[in-house]
Formats: C-alpha cells, sequence, structure tokens
C-alpha cells in the first residue's frame, strides 16, 4: 500500500516571554548590549565595568528569545570562566545551560578535532602534549640529530619551544622569529628550521598534539574542509568571545570562519588592557575587528564598580595618552576617596622598607593582608621586597611556582594512563620505562624505538623482556602487569589510577625523600578522576585545564589564615584588591629599557601600568627609588616612569621618604 505523508500542521511562532527584569539589573549601556543580539558586535568593556554580567545576560537574553541554548557558542579563556557564566545564566533562567556550548579554544578545538579530525587525518585517539613534555620531544630531537653537539651553543629545549611556538601562534616565518628576539641565534636558523620540520613530522607520526597544534588543526579544518565549516557554522549560530584583545592571528581566522554563514559574533575586550604579546596575542585583532566584520556596532561599557573615582581619574589619563585606543572614560557612582600616591625612595631598601611600614599600618587599620597586593613588572624585582617582609614576619604568598600537572611525581601517573589511549606516546614510554631501574636514556630509546614499530607495543615490550639483565627483567614486567592490568574497558579512570597507585608506590618512595608530601598530590589526583567516566576526556582536561596548585606545595607554607599577595602584573590581570603597590616604577625599569627600541612595545608597558593601576579599589602607591645604575642604558636611573610625566599633579600626592629622625 502506497504512503502519503501528511505535513505537520504549523504552528504560530511563540512570543517569547521575558522573566529577567533587564531594565533594573543593567545599566545603560550593558543593557544596550545584551537586547542587540543580531550582526556583529563589538563591547569595549573598561576594567571593573561588569562585562562578565553582561555576557551572563546575553547568553540568558538569547535563550529567553528563543534562540536553542546549542546554537550559541560561548569562547573564554579558561574554562572556570565559561562554567562560572553558564551557571549565573542558569540561575537567573530557573534552568540549566548544560546545552551551551562553552570553553577554551583550546577545549573547544579539542572536542571538534576529536568529532572532526578524520577529515584532515587526525584520529580521534591523539594525545595532547602539555609544554614539558612538548619540550622533552624537543630534547629528543635535538640529541638524536645531533644538535647538542654543535661548536657554538645550541638552544636548549625550552628556547626552542618558546620559537616554534612564537612562530605559530604569531603567524610569523621562524627566521623572523629568530632575528626578531633570538637573534644571538641566527647562524642555527637553517638547524632550526630543520629541528621545527622533524618536531612536525614526529607529532604527526605518533598522533601527538601540543597546545598549538590544536588551534593548528582546528584552523586546518575549518580553511580546507568547506562542508565541515558550513556545519559549525550553522551549528553555532550565536558566538561570544570573552577577552578578545587576548586573542591570537590564529584565534582571530578561527573566528572569522565560524561566522562562515552567519556574523551573529559579539566580542567582549578592552584594548587598554592587551598585555600578552610575549604569548602572540595580537593588538590588532580588537583594533581591526569593525574591519573585518564592517557592519560592526561598538559598544562601551565605562561604569566602574570597583575603584573609587581618584584611582580612575589617574588610569583615564594615563590611558588616553595612548597613541592608539578606543577612548573611553571611566567613571563610578563610589564618590570620592584618597588620591593615589607617587613615592619616591632614596634606594631600593627604602621602597621595601616603606612598603612593609605602610602594609603594618592598613593592617592596623582593618585592613586584610589577603586584600593588599604589591605588583611589579618582572618578579626579580620583588627580591630585596622578600626579604624585608620575612624580617617584619610578613607572610606572603607570591604567584608563581611548579603548577600541579608539572609536578614529576603527577606526570609519572598520568603518563600510565596516556599510554592505554595512544600506545603510539613515545614521550610517556620515556617517563615509563626511565623509572625503572638499569634502565637509562639509552636502553629507554632502542626499546622504544623496537615496539614502536609493531602493532601492539604493549605485547612487543613483553616480548622483549628475556633479553634484559633479571634486575631489568622485574622492572619491565611488573609495568606490562600494570599496564594490562588497567587496561579493561569497564574501569573508570578512578579504578584505573587507584590501582597504579600500587604499583607506582614503591617507585614514588625510591625517588623522593619527600614522598608522603608527593602522596597528597596523588590523593587529589585520584579525587579528581572520581568527577570522569571516559578515561580520554580526564586527560584532555588535565592537559588542557590543569588544577594550578601543588598539595606538597600549599601544605609547606607557613599556615597563616592572611597572606599578602605579591604578583607579576601579567599574572594579576582580573583581580582585585582594597590597596596595591606598584613597585619599580622607574623609567628604565618599568618601562623596560628593552622597550624603548620600538612604539608597539613601549605602548604595550603602557598598558601594564594601566593594568596594574586598575587592579585597586580603596589605596593605590606608586613607588620608584633613584639613583639606581642601569647596565643596559649605562647611566643612572633617577625619574618615575615615563607615563607620569604629562599627567597633572593634582591627579596624585608625591610623596619622599625620609629617615625618622633626620
Amino acid at each position: 500500500m502506497k504512503q502519503y505523508p501528511l505535513k505537520r500542521p504549523t504552528q504560530p511562532p511563540r512570543e517569547p516571554r521575558f522573566t529577567i527584569k533587564y531594565e533594573e539589573d543593567l545599566n545603560t549601556a550593558q543593557l544596550a548590549v545584551v537586547m542587540t543580539l543580531e550582526g556583529p558586535i563589538l563591547v569595549i568593556a573598561g576594567a571593573g565595568s561588569g562585562k562578565t554580567r553582561t555576557l551572563v545576560y546575553r547568553v540568558a537574553r538569547l535563550i529567553e528569545s528563543g534562540v536553542p541554548p546549542q546554537r550559541i557558542l560561548l569562547l573564554t579563556f579558561t574554562r572556570r570562566a565559561a562554567q562560572e557564566m553558564l551557571k549565573r545564566a542558569g540561575l537567573l533562567l530557573q534552568a540549566s545551560c548544560d546545552r551551551v556550548s562553552g570553553g577554551t579554544f583550546h577545549s573547544t578545538a579539542n572536542a571538534l578535532l576529536r568529532k572532526y579530525g578524520e577529515a584532515i587525518g587526525l584520529g580521534s585517539s591523539f594525545t595532547i602534549l602539555d609544554r614539558s613534555d612538548a619540550e622533552d620531544v624537543i630534547h629528543l630531537l635535538r640529541t638524536s640529530h645531533g644538535y647538542n653537539e654543535k661548536e657554538r651553543r645550541f638552544p636548549r629545549k625550552n628556547t626552542l619551544a618558546e620559537i616554534f611556538s612564537q612562530s605559530v601562534n604569531k603567524m610569523l616565518p621562524l627566521e623572523e622569529v629568530v632575528m626578531e628576539d633570538y637573534s644571538h641565534f641566527s647562524q642555527h636558523i637553517p638547524d632550526l628550521v630543520q629541528l621545527e620540520k622533524l618536531y612536525t613530522h614526529y607529532k604527526r607520526q605518533r598522533m601527538l598534539l601540543d597546545y598549538d597544534d590544536l588551534l593548528v588543526r582546528l584552523l586546518e579544518l575549518l580553511e580546507t574542509q568547506p562542508s565541515v565549516r558550513r556545519r559549525l557554522s550553522e551549528t553555532y549560530q550565536y558566538i561570544l568571545v570573552d577577552e578578545y584583545q587576548d586573542t591570537n592571528k590564529i584565534q582571530a581566522r578561527i573566528i572569522r570562519l565560524l561566522c562562515d554563514t552567519h556574523e551573529n559574533i559579539m566580542v567582549v575586550g578592552d584594548d587598554a588592557q592587551s598585555i600578552y604579546s610575549f604569548r602572540g596575542a595580537n593588538f590588532r585583532n580588537i583594533m581591526d575587528f569593525p574591519k573585518e566584520f564592517p557592519a560592526t556596532r561598538i559598544f562601551r561599557l565605562e561604569e566602574n564598580y570597583r575603584s573609587i573615582q581618584p584611582i580612575l581619574d589617574l588610569t583615564n589619563e594615563i590611558i588616553n595618552r595612548a597613541k592608539e585606543k578606543y577612548p573611553k572614560h571611566l567613571f563610578t557612582r563610589k564618590g570620592d576617596g584618597r588620591l593615589p600616591a607617587l613615592v619616591q625612595a632614596e634606594n631600593e631598601n627604602f621602597q621595601s622598607r616603606f612598603v612593609c611600614e605602610k602594609i603594618l599600618e592598613l593592617r592596623e587599620e582593618g585592613v586584610s593582608l589577603s586584600d593588599i597586593a604589591v605588583l611589579f613588572r618582572s618578579s626579580f624585582h620583588a627580591f630585596d621586597l622578600e626579604i624585608e617582609l620575612a624580617r617584619c614576619n610578613v607572610p606572603f604568598v607570591k604567584r608563581g611556582g611548579f603548577k600541579f600537572i608539572e609536578t614529576a611525581h603527577v606526570k609519572d601517573v598520568l603518563a600510565h594512563l596516556r599510554i592505554l589511549t595512544n600506545s603510539l606516546d613515545a614521550v610517556s614510554w620515556m617517563r615509563l620505562l626511565l623509572l625503572i631501574e638499569g634502565v637509562g636514556p639509552k636502553k629507554a630509546h632502542a626499546i622504544i624505538g623496537t615496539i614502536s614499530k609493531e602493532g601492539d607495543p604493549l605485547k612487543a615490550l613483553k616480548g622483549l623482556i628475556s633479553r634484559y639483565p633479571n634486575e631489568i627483567q622485574r622492572g619491565l614486567m611488573d609495568l606490562v602487569k600494570a599496564l594490562e592490568a588497567v587496561t579493561e574497558d569497564h574501569m573508570t579512570p578512578s579504578e584505573q589510577i587507584g590501582f597504579l597507585y600500587h604499583y607506582y608506590f614503591p617507585i614514588l618512595q625510591r625517588k623522593y625523600d619527600d614522598y608522603p608530601k608527593r602522596m597528597k598530590d596523588l590523593e587529589h589526583l585520584h579525587t579528581i578522576t572520581g568527577r570522569y567516566q571516559r578515561l580520554p576526556e580526564f586527560l584532555a582536561d588535565m592537559a588542557l585545564e590543569p588544577p594550578d596548585e601543588s598539595v606538597s606545595d600549599v601544605a609547606g607554607l607557613d599556615r597563616e589564615d592572611e597572606k599578602l599577595v605579591l604578583s607579576t602584573i601579567h599574572s594579576a590581570k582580573g583581580l582585585e584588591w582594597h590597596t596595591v603597590f606598584i613597585i619599580w616604577a622607574l623609567d628604565g625599569k618599568f618601562p623596560s629599557a628593552y622597550s624603548f627600541m620600538t612604539d608597539e612595545e613601549l605602548e604595550e608597558e603602557r598598558r601594564l601600568l594601566y593594568v596594574a593601576a586598575t587592579r585597586a579599589k580603596q589605596g593605590l602607591f606608586i613607588t620608584y627609588p633613584i639613583n639606581v645604575y642601569d647596565k643596559v642604558l649605562g647611566s643612572v636611573l633617577s625619574k618615575p616612569t615615563r607615563f607620569l610625566d604629562d599627567i597633572p599633579k593634582d591627579y596624585y600626592d608625591t610623596w619622599s621618604l625620609i629617615e625618622e629622625g633626620f
């Protein structure tokens, strides 16, 4: 019997029901952004102006307007930021926003490549190399091809990784990167070009991707596969990007291609806070966005919810003198307060003593130490201050040090799991083999060279065991048994890692005197795995969004309830404190003498000072020592940062330090 399909009755489109009181919850500028749903939008969000709130409400407005959540893509620079925004949007809507695609550029690239990567010859079981893994691969190639035996010193692995990464992120020829930033290695350019090719070939052969490759391969997918590009563009009909001033050229190109079938793209950022060019961030992306999308509407968020007006007056003056910018004027309804202070110190020790004494005064006034920060351009600027703080018994924490994922013992355990998802991962095999007593780099290389030629490297390793002395035999057999035991498909990552601890614990005891502290990290890792059902997802998250602090590092700190924060300005972006001290604001140090070469570098130094000053809510002290000899300039530095030169003196107080009793 022939069937005749009847069309479904068409329903008139449902009128959207808006339950959120947008007009009451947002200021005028924020509301204008949230209500503009179609077309390209550039939001210039001044420091402390509520950009996150604006993004949250715009996601909610899109959904309330009838846009399916799965058609929205939210790109941020940390997964935590995306999760927080979507959680807040869900609370507004009284419904989950789980179906909104939200995450970092790299995590999004990882997900898309695992789904569509076959189109460019990339299998879904690829392994992601973190920075130290990438350096290990480079070192392996550097050594095996004899580059370490050059008469003139060849760059070390970390420098090589940085050169290769800059070339990728800035989309510049390697030769240009070397001549611009590493000219002392210019005689090695032909070898560096060849080594980069070897590195790329090595990764592709073994299904390894470093962080940069995630973006490069996603760009390759979008550029070479029109059908995939259209499909993704039709899937993500509304795209929102946070911190657009921090994107690099590849990320900007990816955004352009994802808008293949529409231009519903909103980017939020602040040109005045573009300070990461050393990572490849491109100031031109935010400045040229209206050229890339000619129909762009520009909105400015200028009401500040963080700082008192005197601090904003000074920061407005600093950034208004930038050569290229989107004009804006930050204001607040908080009212007046104390003027910022420019503090002249006779020498570095006077500067350190002032900072310590003022911090202790603030503490007596009821300001918590943890609500005070000392910011500096370069980490070594704080060395003298650290000594003075210790002398005065002021507890502090300094931003930096090893991240949790970079600790050797955590990397050891993860290497076992990575072998399970990609048996061609030579970096992880090397790490595991070197844990075995009696196996050095030479033997490990030989073993890897043999087993990598086989379809089943683990089975091949088992067949090699009898060739080695008893001590190595025992170690290899224990390793094979451990890996075989955790290959069962039904095991969760938590069960796998729990079993591996029994194998790894004797190794941990043998390698480290402080193994009880390191065991805390492994317990923490075990806890994290409990959130995952699939090993590939766990390993991808550990590579892309690892926890920041090692538990053993935390345990080793002085157990004060509160601690002063010492931080580079780059690490302080996005944070805020009651009172901020900016030290070493001395011309030649901040801005650095090295930045005098080009206008672009000098302008980024200006933005760096702006970012530092806008972290302060109630108090701001800018200090500088005088009579400091500078080796680069070959002269004595004695004047404050040039970024204050043309600013009228009524925007700040000037202080001069003197010894009591003189």
